[in-house]
């Protein structure tokens, strides 16, 4: 029997299927995802109760569907208040929308010769919202700095059954403004 949630979450990918294979840059892609996930953010039952878990140690990562290409893959974080990534960049194009609570990222530049960072935004990301970038220029931190859970809806442009992370690179610069 199907259930609501494998329904809707084949739906989902189904969408950002048929976007992706339609060959365009990493940055247009990332584009044409977030219109693929932005109408599923609303959708109670997209998770199941096992993937809306957190952990008190740090955040915790649902892989939802690998392609079987690897052209792409769909996670679930879910972030307890104060868990935070560590600054990083991606191996490919990533999209992100906030399906529970608040989550706040910093993005970084990297300058004098890549021998420190300096912040360039802060940003704020309510539930409902979707944001979407790719490489190069894809420097941030990515930190629940609420006081609830805050789960959200990754999609990458890699396999991250095979790689295990969308992480391309960790950044332990020196933050100069």
């Amino acid at each position: 029997m199907t259930t609501v949630e494998s329904t809707r979450l084949i739906e989902l990918t189904d969408s950002i299927r048929e976007r992706v294979r339609r060959g365009e840059s990493q940055a247009r892609t990332a584009e044409l995802v977030e219109d693929a996930l932005s109408p599923f953010l609303s959708e109670p039952g997209l998770l199941r109760e096992d993937q809306r878990r957190g952990d008190s140690s740090r955040y915790v990562q649902h892989v939802l569907h690998v392609e079987p290409d690897g052209g792409f893959s769909v996670v679930a974080l879910v972030w307890l208040p104060g868990q935070e990534t560590p600054v990083h960049d991606h191996v490919a194009w990533c999209v992100t929308g906030v399906y529970e609570g608040t989550e706040t990222e910093q993005r970084y530049e990297l300058r004098d010769a890549d021998s420190h960072l300096v912040p360039v935004q802060e940003v704020t990301n309510e539930r409902g919202s979707v944001c979407g970038f790719a490489p190069p220029g894809d420097i941030h931190l990515v930190r629940n700095s609420g006081t609830a859970k805050a789960i959200s809806i990754h999609v990458y442009g890699a396999d991250i059954g095979s790689l295990g992370t969308s992480v391309r690179r960790h950044y332990d610069l020196p933050v100069l403004s």
